[in-house]
């Protein structure tokens, strides 16, 4: 049965912008979010499905991701998510803190380290199932397991030798990861599940896009400054830049390389990293203030930049599309690529 013509094409329209079906629900949530809050809070379905449904859905995407996950691609799922951690949080990491060594806490340009580490040793999980979802194969999606690494101030406090937080609990690794674990375990159980989950990421990416939006004030971005888009700016690019070479030349990813560029962001969770850090070493309670502030500017400006820099990557390269959209003439590293994709990538 054909489909209709579009009276309105909002998805078409969506799909035509670099990773527009993740970054303008974003923006619409966080507008909302910021100037009528309330109209989030009415309860029911429209609070559960605009406002708290966000984590659910991100679940949802992450199970989903579970399912193709089996022992013959397993290896590439960990190597990705490896090569990620490190590029996207050793290495930034251990960079500013040796700046650390030399500036002291106070940093640079009004930029002090705690924000600087806060920034950039985490990545946006959502953002980043967002965009694989669309572009990427199972190793990106399986990559997830990055962000739940990384995913708060767990490396923040390493860094900076805040020992007494610096272990994260295991009940709060295992809530991360069971999502996942379960659906490894039911796809391999009952294969079916697969043709039957393998639309998810698509039709949820919108919605959870939108409540994440909802959790960005934009009175806090801009509260941040010019020293908060400062660092936003860096983000992207900067850490972006550092998965883009994981990926081309410890990865061979070759042309579709531009998707590491995706994991430039920042952590939601990392905008009460400093408050954190703080209550582990009361000495860095100076640099609490500005310090959120001018990560809450780095959520959102990164969470716009990554997919817009990885998307124009991609489509220079002409690889903007996931990999079943290959044509047939695709090199055979691209169509081991493609085989390996498997099943989740959504039609």
């Amino acid at each position: 049965m054909s489909i209709p013509v579009s009276r309105v094409p909002i998805y078409d329209t969506l799909n035509r912008i670099p990773g527009g079906l993740m970054i303008i629900p974003l923006i619409l949530g966080s507008i909302v979010g910021t100037l009528a809050p309330a109209a989030l809070e009415i309860g029911s379905f429209t609070t559960a499905l605009f406002k708290d449904g966000a984590m659910a859905f991100m679940a949802l995407v992450i199970f989903a991701t579970g399912m193709q996950i089996t022992p013959r691609n397993a290896g590439p799922i960990v190597g990705t998510a490896s090569v990620i951690l490190l590029a996207k949080s050793l290495i930034p990491g251990v960079l500013i803190a040796i700046l650390g060594l030399t500036t002291g806490m106070q940093g640079l340009f009004g930029i002090s380290i705690l924000a600087m580490l806060a920034a950039m040793d985490n990545s946006n999980g959502g953002i980043w199932l967002a965009f694989t979802g669309r572009y990427g194969d199972q190793r990106d999606r399986g990559a997830y397991i990055a962000s739940a690494i990384n995913d708060g101030p767990f490396f923040t406090l390493i860094l900076i030798g805040a020992s007494g937080l610096a272990d994260i609990p295991l009940e709060v690794f295992m809530a991360a990861i069971i999502p996942l674990l379960l659906g490894i375990l039911a796809g391999n159980l009952d294969p079916k599940w697969t043709e039957v989950m393998r639309p998810v990421p698509e039709m949820v990416i919108p919605f959870f896009s939108f409540g994440l939006g909802t959790g960005i004030n934009l009175a806090d971005v801009l509260h941040g400054g010019l020293t908060g888009l400062a660092l936003g700016l860096l983000v992207a690019p900067f850490t972006g830049g550092l998965v883009y070479l994981g990926y081309r030349y410890l990865l061979k990813r070759g042309r579709r390389s531009g998707i590491g560029f995706a994991a430039g962001t920042t952590a939601g969770n990392s905008i009460a990293t400093p408050a954190i850090a703080a209550a582990a070493d009361p000495s860095l309670q100076a640099y609490v203030g500005v310090a959120t502030t001018q990560v809450a500017a780095c959520v959102l400006v990164s969470a716009l930049m990554a997919p817009a820099i990885a998307s124009w990557l991609l489509k220079r390269n002409g690889e903007l599309r996931s990999p079943e959209e290959m044509p047939v003439t695709a090199s055979a590293h691209d169509k081991s690529s493609a085989h390996l994709a498997g099943d989740l990538i959504p039609k």
